[in-house]
Formats: C-alpha cells, structure tokens, sequence
C-alpha cells in the first residue's frame, strides 16, 4: 500500500513505503491514518461566507476529505513504481519556513525510506498545527503505510471514491504545488521581468506567480532585489485574468498596497489581517475592468491553508506567512506583481529595459522645461487623465505642468519602472522631482503605455 500524498510528492515513495511495510507491525495503522487524515481542515461557518459581499475577494474554505481511508494503492491509482535511484536523482528542494520546511522534511525523509522518522516528524507537526489540511493527511498515510502488505487488502471502490474525491484532489494539488515551487526555483541573480528598477525608498516588493501558487518577497537595497521569502499561496476559484465584479477571479498586473486593516476589524475569516491592493489600477479601468477588494488576507483559524483555487479573486496565504509580511510591507510603497507565470530575467536585461524608458522620461522632462507647449503634448494621449477630485483633462494639465516648470531644470530621483506586457506595452513610473534650489518638490507615479513605438502618458497621481 502506497501513500497517496507522499507517492505524489516524493519519487520513490512507493518503493520507500514497501520497505518499511515490510518491517512494520502495526495492524491498527490503516484506522488510525483514516481518523488522522479526515482530522485535517474544518470549514468555515455558511455564517461567515455569508457575510462576505461578493467580488470582495473573500475565500472559500477547503472542504473535508470524506474518503475512508488515507492510502491508495500504486498500481489502482495508475502510478509506477520508480526505482531506487531516482529519489537520489530528484532535484534539491529549497529550504522553506515554518510548517511547509516541517512538511517538506517529512516528504524528503520518507522518500529516503525512513518512514518511522517521517511519521515521527509528521505527529509533531500535525500537533503543532491541527489545523493543517495536508500535513494530516501525510500524517494519515504514514500511519497507514505502516500496515504489513499480507493485512493491506486492495479497496478497490474506496480508491476509485478517492480519486474523485474533490477534497483528494484539492490536497494532492497542494502537495505538488509547493514541492514544484521549491524544486524549480528563479535562477540565480535574476528577478521578476516587471521589477526592472525600484527605489530604495521601497524596502520590499512581492510577486505572485499564480501557476505555482507561491508569492515571492524580496529585500531591496541600493544593491537592488534580493529574493529572502516564499510562500505557499491561494488565487481565485476561476484563475486568473479578472475583468468583471464577481468572476472569483485574480486580476493580473502591477499593484500597489494601499493600507493595512487591523484583524480585530474583519472576520474571522480573513485571519491575521488583510493588505488591499488598488484594483482597479488605471490600466484596468481603461479597459473596462470592474471588481473591487481585491486583498492579500489570512486564513480562519480553524484552517491553515486553501487549495489552489479557492478564493473570489483574493491571494490568501496561511496566517503565519501573512504575519511575517505584515510586518515587512509600506502602505503605498510596496509593489505587488500579480502573473499568472512570472518570467525571469538578469540584472543586465532589468538594466537595458530601464535605460529604453528612462529615455523617455528624460525626453518628456526636457520637453516641459523648454516650454514648448507642441513638444510637451506629444507626449500625452488624448484621454490622459490626471488623478484628482474633478477629472483633468490633458489640456489642463500642459497649461499646469508649463506653469510649474518655468523653465526650470529639475532633478529626478528616487524612481521605480514596473513594466506590465499582456495585449499592451504598459509601464508604471514613480518618481520624485526637485527643481534646482529648492528642497521639497513633488512625487509622481504615471501610467504610460507603448503606441507605436513611443511612450505616452494616459494618467497620472500626484502623490506628495
């Protein structure tokens, strides 16, 4: 009998579990891994999903394995038997925090053929964290692999009933998940394509690549982006791509956090806090896109973790995760990318994109100090919109930016270029100026989008 999360995480998992079996005497492991597994996760109360309005971004919860036993066997399950070498052979795992580095641990020492130091580690961790869904069921499979093979008689309608669990297949989803995201790492020195400069005033910045459901937290120094975290995340029931209020989908693009709302505010529903992002940014809204609370948040405390796809559009992380980034993130400052797959790329290549825009920043600023009023409108599209109480219109604008400049030379400093790329060319530009004498200037963030080969600018904020 071979463990059904761990033969899908571990190669050699079925050979290791044949090895132990044959030593083991447990013969009331097969009921102890059923209670254990059906022990893991709860869900939350109609109550609270009630109360979530909808398009809010609000989770589902995962719903409780029914099946009756743990285990199913290799061959009904459709798998083959690997041979020994290739759990020596399978690629090295990055180390992960808290209970994923615990889980994992588990997975590695089992695919090794130490089941009772696996199922040892895996009853610590399931004690630690009750609540966490996969780890009990792993805890259930290593209880169950423990029966000797003459007692494990084949179930064949219990498997079949397994393998269309929605439940199993939820759990089995996760486990590969996190193993792919921690097997199949960035490679090194490289970045997310859409963080191509950031400023140090940004201390920190996060990906989300919802193909491997992991969320990326990088460091940020005048050495530039240092990947230091990643975690295990949750993206909406339909996927990604969001376009309309209430498709339970993630939208995709360049954010920013807005605020931080106090736990003791929310449900408990949303856990240890929540981060809103500001979607719709202003390329969503040029598009037509509608939704709106769209939030980084938690989990309930009766449960640690989502299936992959599980909210109403929301990236939900496990309340320990979400705890630590909490603690990291600047209301404003903070980017977040959310991809349905993030391409990498070198620091050189983040360096070549860069000096391509910064031309055009640099294009746009001479052209507003000239005070030539022609020049400076090429830049903006007709629709340009700046950001205020009352929409200002392009015209508005030039007249107010001509004023301002006075033929003054300014400094531009402190600036971050994320670039988004789907149907459009688009770039997020955020910056501060200071005109020559002075102290204090203005900060700006502007949407440009690529026409033609050129920039032009359809809205702007004025931050500060």
């Amino acid at each position: 009998m071979a463990a059904s999360a761990l033969l899908l995480a571990t190669p050699g998992a079925a050979h290791a579990a044949n090895n132990s079996n044959s030593s083991s005497k447990s013969a009331n492991a097969k009921t102890s891994g059923t209670k254990a597994a059906k022990a893991g996760g709860s869900r939350a109360s109609a109550k609270e999903a009630r109360g979530v309005k909808a398009g809010s971004g609000a989770s589902k919860t995962q719903p409780q394995a029914k099946g009756k036993r743990s285990a199913v066997a290799a061959d009904n399950a459709g798998a083959t038997r690997p041979a020994r070498k290739t759990a020596r052979t399978a690629a090295p795992l990055q180390e992960a925090s808290g209970a994923e580095a615990r889980l994992i641990g588990v997975y590695e020492l089992f695919g090794r053929g130490k089941t009772r130091e696996a199922l040892a580690k895996a009853q610590t961790l399931v004690r630690d964290h009750p609540n966490f869904q996969l780890a009990q069921l792993v805890y259930g499979d290593l209880l169950a692999a423990q029966v000797p093979p003459s007692n494990a008689m084949p179930d064949t309608a219990g498997i079949a009933r397994l393998r269309g669990n929605p439940a199993m297949v939820e759990l089995h989803e996760e486990s590969r998940r996190r193993l792919q995201a921690l097997r199949e790492r960035p490679p090194a020195g490289t970045v997310p394509s859409q963080f191509l400069t950031l400023s140090t005033r940004s201390r920190f910045a996060i990906a989300v690549d919802a193909s491997r459901s992991r969320l990326y937290l990088f460091e940020n120094s005048d050495k530039g982006l240092k990947l230091v975290a990643d975690y295990y995340i949750s993206v909406g029931k339909s996927g990604t791509d969001k376009a309309v209020e209430g498709d339970a989908r993630t939208p995709l693009g360049v954010y920013y956090i807005t605020s931080s709302l106090d736990p003791r505010s929310l449900k408990d529903f949303y856990g240890a806090g929540a981060l809103p992002i500001n979607y719709p940014n202003p390329y969503d809204v040029r598009r037509g896109k509608t939704g709106s609370g769209i939030w980084l948040h938690g989990t309930p405390p009766q449960q640690f973790a989502r299936a992959p796809l599980a909210s109403d559009g929301c990236v939900v992380m496990a309340n320990p995760d979400l705890k630590q980034l909490l603690r990291k993130v600047q209301i404003g400052a903070t980017p977040v990318v959310t991809a349905r797959s993030l391409q990498w790329i070198s620091q050189p290549q983040a360096e070549k994109e860069t000096k391509k825009f910064a031309d055009s920043i640099t294009a746009w600023k001479d052209a507003r100090a000239s005070g030539n009023e022609a020049q400076l409108k090429k830049f903006y599209l007709p629709d340009f919109q700046r950001a205020s109480r009352k929409p200002v219109d392009a015209d508005a604008v030039l007249r107010d930016e001509l004023t301002y400049a006075q033929g003054k030379r300014v400094q531009i400093k402190d600036t971050s270029y994320l670039h988004w790329r789907d149907t459009e060319d688009t770039m997020v530009a955020t910056f501060g100026e200071v005109f020559e004498g002075e102290k204090n200037g203005r900060t700006r963030r502007q949407y440009w989008l690529r026409q033609g080969g050129e920039w032009k600018l359809f809205h702007e904020e004025i931050l500060g």
